[in-house]
């Protein structure tokens, strides 16, 4: 039986200033609703751009970000895309992580963030598989990441511990893939965006007003009606709730994604890649510990945004068995944490949906990232901040990403979802 799931504060503590529920002022250049990682991010790019003068205001429903995605993610970072422009956001991402410190300012409270470059190995088991790994190597290469082709023989020599009687080929990388703190990195960008003026309530908007192709304003739960300039869709899962309130239809779906933290009894004598197994499961190391992850048994059906049920026998019927056939050392484990969180999926192309929308262009999207958030939200955020700004994104062109691609019928396929 798997485990009753713990609780991840252990893993997730944001430390923020006193917040209230009701705003200073009654009306704001741009209300963000949702204050993790993708609205923090938002937040940080407007604050910090001096060409931007305007008054922000993030709405969070629930500051201990319990149900967020953020809380669940697993903090990964890779540049082992299949689109080039998501190698690109990631390789931001790692520019923006490993210099965290100076991008904030320099400010020498503000810790030095660091990646854990253990890095990502993709495993096939068939020529099909193979071939597949190749084509994304060939594109990740071309944007100046350093995934290599590998065969068993240099896996089994770099990494021993590994069964690979049925693998035939790998893709690897170890530059500036691996783990950072995502959740410190969101609270220090909350931190210094709260300095530099906006402001943050815990709060829930409950209604969007809406005049013609403009949004006027958002009521809150406590009855505030504020009026706004724009407003950033930053709600996870509850993205398309978001959407709703504003008379804009957003297809975004929670799907289930377990975590188990767990320690061998015989540990590994090196660094565990983050290694995708050609069933989609995935494991690395976690500090001393092992960190497992995979989609729910069966169809990885969509749920309701506040079910966090569990499948009991996900470790004994699919977990277990995959990560001890890959690894012999995993026979003998612990559990020692688990936890069920959500993916905010794009059935549509599986890639975040960025920018306004096509015809209310005061309404913003972060949304849809499926899985990748907490790499992609310094990309995001920093391109809709532009958008907002200057009316285009100037930083990196996400124009393949906006709203009107649903319309269109323009699919921007992002295969190496895990």
């Amino acid at each position: 039986m798997t485990p009753t799931p713990k609780s991840y504060d252990s893993l997730f503590k944001i430390d923020l200033p006193e917040v209230g529920a009701t705003p200073r002022h009654e009306s704001y250049d741009v209300v963000i609703i949702g204050g993790a990682t993708m609205g923090a991010c938002t937040a940080w790019f407007l604050a910090s751009n001096p060409d931007f003068k305007g008054r922000v205001l993030i709405v969070e429903k629930d500051i201990s970000f319990h149900a967020s995605q953020t809380a669940a993610s697993n903090n990964c970072m890779r540049q082992q895309f299949a689109n080039p422009i998501n190698v690109k956001i990631g390789q931001h991402c790692a520019d923006f992580v490993r210099n965290f410190r100076e991008h904030l300012g320099g400010d020498t409270a503000v810790p030095q963030l660091g990646i854990r470059n253990f890095g990502y190995l993709y495993l096939s088991d068939t020529p099909e598989l193979t071939k597949v790994l190749q084509r994304d190597q060939s594109v990740q290469e071309e944007a100046g990441a350093g995934t290599k082709m590998v065969d068993p023989k240099t896996i089994g020599e770099a990494y021993p511990f590994y069964n690979l009687s049925d693998i035939e080929a790998g893709s690897l990388n170890t530059v500036d893939e691996g783990y950072y703190n995502a959740p410190l990195m969101v609270e220090w960008l909350l931190r210094k965006s709260i300095e530099k003026g906006v402001e943050f309530v815990q709060n829930e908007v409950v209604a969007i007003g809406r005049e013609g192709d403009r949004i006027t304003s958002v009521t809150l739960a406590t009855g505030e009606v504020v009026q706004t300039g724009a407003v950033v869709n930053a709600a996870g899962t509850r993205a398309g709730v978001v959407a709703d309130l504003a008379g804009i239809q957003l297809d975004i779906q929670p799907k289930r994604r377990y975590t188990f933290i767990f320690k061998a009894k015989e540990p590994l004598d090196r660094d565990l890649p983050l290694t995708i197994d050609p069933t989609g499961v995935h494991f690395r190391q976690f500090g001393d510990n092992y960190l497992v992850g995979c989609p729910p048994l069966g169809d990885d059906a969509t749920v309701g945004v506040d079910d966090f049920s569990a499948e009991e026998t996900i470790w004994e019927e699919k977990i277990h068995p995959i990560i001890s056939n890959r690894i012999p050392q995993f026979k003998d484990v612990e559990i020692i944490d688990f936890w069920m969180g959500h993916y905010d999926f794009n059935t549509f192309d599986f890639n975040v949906v960025i920018g306004p929308h096509d015809k209310v262009s005061n309404f913003h999207f972060t949304n849809g990232s499926s899985g990748h958030g907490s790499q992609q939200g310094p990309s995001v955020g920093r391109g809709v901040a532009e958008h907002i700004i200057y009316g285009n994104f100037r930083s990196l062109d996400l124009t393949p990403f906006l709203y009107e691609r649903f319309a269109k019928g323009q699919r921007v396929i992002e295969r190496a979802v895990i």
